[in-house]
């Protein structure tokens, strides 16, 4: 079993690393040639390719400019993004053996890089996997990604006890285009929160709640999608009812206090 999840924009590649352990992205070749496009553009294409501010256009034309791959200023991808989903992750209390776990367990989808196991070195970047940037395979990422993507997930499938892809990526990253090229049986995880009389997905507490998914994952060593059934992180529970064969919701009826830990 694997669980994928979406990157973040949010980066972190100041804080002390809990690690030595690394190992290299399966796809340096292609992501130095997506570099070489990236390269080619101007801060200003940059700003209108990705709707990004000024100043972020800048920061990312500069780090393109000065990619070095892979020999730059890398560090463990699961230690380096910071948005909602690795703040439910919290990776950096991982342990050794857990990083271990989460090595064999989770991948992480990404624009720029393909693939990447938790413990792959990467540099700061910005590529969003819906970006329109033309390339040798086609008008847009995904052209360039999916055949890649899904021939490295079915390969790595094929070796495990439960070949079952755990969904808890973005819609942005686990398009439906790449789900039919998965030769296996693909779970999709809901997390909806009660408002008034029902229940529905937001956008924060959703992401978080996937991070905290993929940590119940590494913890207690997941290897069956039966077992995701047991998560109860920060107040979710199952829902029998809503749930499909190939689609787990999880509940809250109440969220804890900012200050519950």
């Amino acid at each position: 079993m694997l669980t994928v999840l979406s990157p973040s924009k949010n980066l972190d590649f100041k804080t002390k690393l809990t690690t030595r352990k690394r190992s290299e992205p399966t796809f340096n070749d292609r992501t130095t040639e997506l570099i070489s496009h990236l390269q080619q553009l101007s801060a200003g294409n940059l700003a209108e390719l990705m709707n990004i501010s000024d100043d972020l256009a800048d920061l990312n034309y500069n780090r393109y400019q000065n990619w070095t791959a892979p020999n730059g200023k890398r560090r463990p991808a699961i230690l380096s993004f910071r948005g909602d989903v690795y703040l439910g992750l919290r990776a950096e209390s991982f342990g050794e053996r857990d990083l271990t776990a989460a090595q064999r367990r989770l991948r992480i989808l990404s624009g720029l890089y393909g693939v990447l196991r938790p413990l792959d070195a990467i540099q700061p970047y910005r590529l969003e996997m819906g970006t329109d940037l033309p390339n040798s395979h086609g008008t847009d990422l995904y052209a360039y990604w999916n055949d890649e993507i899904a021939d490295s997930l079915n390969s790595e499938l094929a070796n495990h006890r439960s070949p079952v892809l755990v969904n808890a990526a973005s819609n942005e990253y686990l398009s439906d285009g790449l789900v039919r090229k998965i030769n296996y049986r693909v779970v999709h995880c809901k997390f909806l929160e009660r408002h008034r009389e029902d229940y529905r997905f937001m956008s924060y507490f959703g992401k978080r709640a996937r991070g905290l998914l993929a940590r119940f994952v590494v913890l207690n060593r997941v290897d069956n999608p039966s077992r995701l059934r047991e998560f109860n992180a920060e107040g979710y529970y199952y829902s029998r009812e809503r749930s499909t064969r190939d689609t787990v919701v999880f509940l809250r009826d109440h969220r804890p206090e900012a200050n519950s830990g």
